[in-house]
Order: C-alpha cells, then sequence, then structure tokens
C-alpha cells in the first residue's frame, strides 16, 4: 500500500508541474496523453526495460517523428494514421527502445496535423521533464529506477 501511495503521489506530482506549465501559454504546449502512461511505468514499473530513460526518450521522439513524416507526406487518411503507427513500432524495435506509451504519438500527429516543432515541444522536452524527474524521485525513495550503470550496461 505503501508504494503505490508513493507511485501514485509522484505521478501526480510529475503531470501537475506538466500541466502548471502548459497553463501559462497554451501554444506552447507542455503536456501530451501519453505521458500520463509513461508516468504509470516511472512510477509504478519502474524496473521495467519499458521504463528505461533511452525507452522514453527515443521512444516518445521516434514514435512522434514518425506521425509528422507520414503526415508530411501523406496527409490524413486512415491509412496515414495506421502507417505512422506501424512506422513507430518498427522504429522503436530496430533502435531497441521500446515505450507503449510513445504509441500515441503517431496518432496525436497524424489528427493534429503536427509539423517538426512537436518533435521538440512537448514531445522531447516532455519526456526529458519525465526521465529527469523520474530519477530523482526515485532515487529520493530509494527505488531501483535507473543509474548510470545501467546505461553502461545498455551501451556494451
Amino acid at each position: 500500500m505503501k508504494n503505490n501511495i508513493i507511485s501514485s503521489f509522484g505521478a501526480f506530482l510529475c503531470i501537475s508541474v506538466l500541466a502548471y506549465l502548459n497553463s501559462f501559454d497554451e501554444s506552447n504546449l507542455w503536456l501530451i496523453p501519453p505521458f500520463g502512461a509513461s508516468m504509470v511505468l516511472v512510477m509504478a514499473a519502474h524496473e521495467s526495460p519499458l521504463a528505461h530513460p533511452k525507452n522514453i526518450l527515443f521512444g516518445h521522439i521516434l514514435s512522434a517523428l514518425s506521425g509528422v513524416f507520414v503526415f508530411s507526406i501523406l496527409g490524413f487518411s486512415f491509412l496515414s494514421i495506421g502507417l505512422a503507427v506501424g512506422l513507430a513500432i518498427f522504429l522503436m524495435m530496430t533502435t531497441k527502445t521500446v515505450h507503449p506509451p510513445a504509441g500515441a504519438n503517431p496518432i496525436i500527429a497524424v489528427l493534429g496535423a503536427k509539423g517538426i516543432g512537436f518533435v521538440l515541444m512537448p514531445v522531447a522536452v516532455g519526456a526529458s521533464f519525465i526521465i529527469l524527474f523520474a530519477i530523482i524521485y526515485n532515487k529520493l525513495l530509494k527505488r531501483k529506477y535507473f543509474t548510470f550503470k545501467d546505461l553502461k550496461r545498455v551501451t556494451k
């Protein structure tokens, strides 16, 4: 029960800060729905490889890029949405950066007719914020999340 409360409180804090930053300027989006799902992984399944920082960052970026790329070539259609999600999965699997919440990014990009700026803000900046928050929060609570030892294992 204690771990449930700690995990829920961490998600509350992180998403609340992103929502607060989002409230200052609606044209500069900080928050997208997939970030809520990312919080489930970094708070409730923090030891999962799917919650690893490289998976979060590159999974979100590659998925957003997939949506922007497909939309820029094909525009909006039911096929472009499917192709964008399929491309995102292919890229995440190929780069070993699978992060399931990021699978929603191509849908957002195609439905919202997003350009390359979407990849930077909110996707890359928001994912980076979540990673930093998760590292600090989990370290303060002495929960195993990410260590630089893990990074050395990943890069070998």
